[in-house]
């Protein structure tokens, strides 16, 4: 007898539990692949944003150094030194959860504030350049969102995608196999047993 009909349980309690695993298996499949639909299009839509925050910051970036040669050719650098305000800029990332997977769902940017005190910019072209530099960093956090959060989708996805095909390949064909030959060998006992009844009634009865 091979291992594999070994571990086969015997009799009908044995066929149920194997029609019960069969059935998990199955049903384990199904959601796994909805998991990973969800996951994959999720992922293509980071991946999009993420597309379209490259390209506004490259665009952003261009024009602000367009911007930034007029200004300080205009004001000099020392015009540029004094328009820079000393505040900070400050990136919030707000994660969300997918089918158990935590990623970055959207970035909230809140410009440098400049004081009362401080000087604006003392030309139109480095009022310009703060603009589009501001526009620029924006989107680039955008971008790293974005692509961080295709990413972590995108691994959790493989994984799902292995684990469904484990089950594919591998499991539900085992449980298929080991069911077939449970169904067979209960079917064999069962026509032995009528057998042995058929013969036992036909002595009884001489």
């Amino acid at each position: 007898m091979s291992s594999r009909a070994r571990r086969i349980p015997a009799g009908r309690a044995g066929r149920l539990r194997l029609r019960r695993s069969l059935a998990t298996a199955l049903r384990g499949a199904d959601l796994l692949e909805r998991k990973l639909r969800l996951l994959l299009d999720r992922e293509h839509t980071a991946r999009r944003a993420a597309e379209d925050s490259d390209r506004v910051w490259h665009q952003r970036l261009a024009e602000a150094e367009s911007w930034l040669v007029r200004g300080v050719l205009l004001g000099g650098e020392s015009a540029l030194a004094e328009a820079a305000p000393a505040g900070r800029a400050r990136v919030d990332v707000r994660w969300g959860v997918l089918m158990g997977v935590r990623h970055p769902a959207a970035v909230t940017w809140t410009d440098p504030a400049r004081s009362p005190g401080e000087q604006t910019p003392s030309n139109t072209a480095l009022a310009h350049a703060e603009t589009a530099y501001r526009a620029a960093a924006r989107a680039a956090a955008e971008l790293a969102a974005h692509q961080a959060a295709a990413e972590l989708l995108a691994a959790e996805a493989a994984r799902t995608r292995q684990r469904v095909r484990a089950l594919r390949r591998h499991w539900i064909p085992r449980l298929h196999d080991e069911l077939a030959l449970a169904e067979l060998a209960l079917e064999e006992t069962e026509h032995e047993e009528a057998v042995r009844r058929r013969w036992a009634a036909g002595h009884g009865g001489t």
